[in-house]
């Protein structure tokens, strides 16, 4: 059985996950943690960066989370799909991902119509719906389904 080429990231991915997590170059405390950079953790309070170490850890982080996702999924996926599914990783981290629904639709039902629509219920913070969050699986879903979710911002 031939093993999936793994894939990477496009660029269109890489400046929507910019976009999304921004770049602060003071550490800032971040859900328990802090983090840095373009959403870079576990440095301590005070670091300070310059633009170089965020770009530096952004490349290491990305390629990170793109080996997480294609370790995960093991179904063919389009760019636009492996793109969201980058995205969400980065965000939210690859142990949602792996005990999600989403990947359970995308493996084992082979549903990627289903697995998109799950990519919406992602949407919560602090016990409700987080506006950054909705328009951030908005984005993803127009990444899956091959789209630029930057066009038109």
């Amino acid at each position: 059985m031939d093993e999936k080429e793994p894939m990477t990231p496009s660029a269109i991915c890489e400046a929507w996950i910019k976009h999304c997590e921004g770049c602060k170059l003071t550490a800032y405390a971040d859900n328990g943690a802090y983090s840095i950079g373009y959403g870079h953790r576990g440095l301590p309070e005070g670091t300070v960066w310059v633009p170089a170490q965020a770009e530096a850890a952004f490349v290491s982080d990305l390629s990170m989370v793109a080996k997480m996702v294609n370790a995960l999924v093991v179904v063919p996926l389009t760019q636009g799909q492996f793109d969201a599914l980058v995205d969400f990783v980065f965000n939210l981290g690859a142990g949602r991902l792996q005990r999600s629904t989403l990947l359970r639709k995308l493996n084992v039902m082979k549903d990627y119509d289903g697995a998109c629509a799950e990519l919406a219920r992602w949407n919560m913070a602090g016990g409700g719906v987080n506006a950054g969050l909705a328009a951030r699986r908005k984005g993803d879903q127009t990444l899956w389904n091959g789209g630029n979710p930057l066009e038109g911002l």
